[in-house]
């Protein structure tokens, strides 16, 4: 892949990220919990998906997307090892709230989500930007 058109698709899947992002806290201030945890969730892997980018490789299943990250990016401590556990989590959470008629979750829950989802869009402009 061209080095200029995965760095336009980083930053145009970045900028994807950030809508999520946007878009799960009016979810948030409207106390659609549960739909918020589903677009900070898609922020996350929005963010991860503009990583590789940068790299002639691509996955159709989320959780194959997750785990080349972390096996590349986490337990290499491109990114921190405290994110990857936050990126399981926010994974978890969205699965929960996606599939699970009987999951609750609180505000606090949900804050947490948006705040990786926040966080990784930070740290991933930072290693695009490099």
């Amino acid at each position: 892949m061209n080095p200029k058109i995965s760095k336009e698709l980083a930053k145009h899947r970045i900028e994807q990220a950030k809508e999520d992002w946007e878009a799960a806290n009016l979810l948030y201030d409207k106390q659609f919990y549960k739909s918020a945890n589903n677009r900070a969730y898609y922020s996350i892997f929005h963010s991860i998906k503009a990583v590789l980018s940068l790299e002639p490789i691509d996955f159709k299943r989320h959780k194959d997307v997750i785990a080349y990250f972390n096996k590349n990016y986490i337990n290499t401590e491109i990114f921190p090892k405290t994110m990857g556990r936050k990126i399981q989590n926010a994974s978890t959470i969205r699965e929960d709230s996606d599939y699970d008629d009987e999951f609750v979750v609180d505000a606090n829950k949900t804050k947490e989500q948006l705040n990786t989802a926040e966080e990784l869009i930070r740290l991933v402009e930072e290693y695009i930007n490099k």
